[in-house]
C-alpha cells in the first residue's frame, strides 16, 4: 500500500529549522516540499525531498527592486496545479497569502485535503488586510480541513478570524532537541537573536546595556552578541556607538547549523520583541532552541512569548529597557524544565503532525 502523499507549500520561506519534524515522518508519509527560485534560505539543509517550482517573483531581478516590482501583479506559484496532482494532503500556512489561496482554489478540482499551519496571533480579518489578502483569506477558510495553530494565542486568533472551532487544534512546532542539548556550554555573552528590524527589539537591549554602564542601573554591563541580518544593521551599529557601548557589542549572521555552538556561548538569550500594527512575536523558535541548550531566557511579554516560556523565563514589558537592564544586571537564573523542552522536540511535533494527517485522511 502506498504512503499518503503530502505536499508542503512554504512560498519563499522553506527553512531547515521549521521542517525538522517532517523528517521524522518519511516512514509513514511521502512528503515533498516545493522550493521556489527565490527561496530566502538554504533549502539544501532540509532533510526532505524537495522539488523546484517557479514563482512569479523568480521572473524579476533579485533585490529590493524586484520585491517592489512583483507587488503590482501579485506573487504566486506558476503551474502549481501540476505539482499538486496526486497529493492526498496539501499543507500550507497562514490565511492571507497567495500559497494558501492558490491551494484552496485547486482543492475541489484535485481532491486533496488542505491543512493550514497558522503562526499569526493578530486577528486581522478583512479590515486590516490589503485587497489580495482579503481575497486569499475568504477563499482559504472554507476549504481548510484542519487548522494547526502553533500556540493557544494563534488558536484564539483563528477563532476570531472565523475558523470553525472543531477544525482548529494547537500544534506547536518542534526542534532537534538533542542537537542543542549536547552543545558545550561556555557562557560569555548575552545573545540577542532575530532579524535586524525594529520589531525584534535589539535597540532596547543596547539601551539596557547603556543604562547599566551609565549607572542608571547598578551592575556590570555584559557583552552583547547580536545575531541576525536585516536592513537595520548599519543603524544598530551606529546606535551602539552613540550609546557608548560599541566595545561591548558584536554582530554576527550565522547559518542555522552554527546556532547550537553560538548558544553555547550565551549567558542568556534575550528576545526583546515589540508589537507593530500587523505583527507581534509568534512562537519564537529561538526560545525553544535556547531552552533545549540550557540557556536562561530574558524576554519581553510580547505576543505568544509568555505562553511558550511559561514561568521558566524572566519577562519584562515590551519596550521597558530599564526593566531589562535590571534583569541583566541581576543575572537570569531560570532554566526550562525537561518536560517543557520535550514538548517542543521534533519527535513530539512529528507525532502531532501524524495525528493531524491521519485525522483529515479519515474524514
Amino acid at each position: 500500500m502506498s504512503k499518503p502523499r503530502v505536499i508542503l507549500l512554504r512560498g519563499h520561506g522553506v527553512t531547515p529549522w521549521e521542517l525538522r519534524p517532517w523528517e521524522q515522518l518519511s516512514d509513514r508519509f511521502d512528503i515533498v516540499c516545493l522550493v521556489t527560485g527565490s527561496n530566502r534560505f538554504d533549502s539544501g539543509a532540509v532533510g526532505l525531498e524537495t522539488k523546484p517550482v517557479r514563482a512569479l517573483r523568480d521572473l524579476f531581478p533579485s533585490g529590493r527592486l524586484g520585491d517592489l516590482a512583483v507587488l503590482g501583479p501579485g506573487d504566486r506559484y506558476l503551474g502549481l496545479e501540476r505539482h499538486l496532482e496526486g497529493a492526498d494532503i496539501v499543507h500550507s500556512l497562514e490565511l492571507g497569502i497567495p500559497w494558501s489561496g492558490q491551494a484552496a482554489a485547486l482543492k475541489q478540482k484535485l481532491g486533496f485535503r488542505l491543512v493550514l499551519t497558522v503562526w499569526e496571533t493578530i486577528p486581522l480579518l478583512a479590515t486590516y488586510r490589503h485587497s489580495r489578502g482579503r481575497a486569499y483569506r475568504a477563499r482559504t477558510i472554507p476549504q481548510v480541513d484542519l487548522f494547526l495553530a502553533t500556540t493557544e494565542r494563534a488558536r484564539a486568533c483563528l477563532l476570531l478570524e472565523g475558523a470553525p472551532e472543531e477544525k482548529v487544534v494547537v500544534c506547536p512546532p518542534g526542534i532537534d532537541v538533542e542537537r542543542f542539548a549536547n552543545v558545550e556550554r561556555r557562557p560569555e555573552v548575552v545573545v540577542s537573536a532575530g532579524r535586524l528590524v525594529w520589531e525584534k527589539g535589539h535597540q532596547d537591549v543596547m539601551r539596557a546595556l547603556a543604562a547599566i554602564r551609565g549607572g542608571l542601573v547598578q551592575g556590570q554591563a555584559p557583552r552583547l552578541l547580536v545575531v541576525g541580518s536585516g536592513p537595520y544593521e548599519s543603524r544598530l551599529r551606529r546606535y551602539a556607538d552613540e550609546l557608548g557601548i560599541a566595545d561591548l557589542v558584536e554582530f554576527d549572521a550565522v547559518p542555522y547549523e552554527r546556532m547550537p555552538d553560538l548558544l553555547g556561548r550565551a549567558s542568556c538569550l534575550v528576545l526583546a520583541s515589540l508589537a507593530i500594527p500587523m505583527w507581534e512575536e509568534q512562537f519564537g523558535m529561538v526560545l525553544a532552541e535556547a531552552m533545549a541548550a540550557g540557556v536562561p531566557i530574558v524576554a519581553s511579554a510580547s505576543g505568544a512569548i509568555p505562553e511558550v516560556v511559561g514561568d521558566e523565563a524572566d519577562l519584562f514589558e515590551p519596550g521597558d529597557w530599564l526593566g531589562l537592564a535590571r534583569l541583566l544586571a541581576r543575572g537570569p537564573s531560570r532554566l526550562a524544565s525537561p518536560s517543557r523542552v520535550a514538548q517542543f522536540s521534533a519527535q513530539a511535533a512529528a507525532e502531532r503532525l501524524a495525528d493531524a494527517y491521519e485525522r483529515v485522511i479519515r474524514t
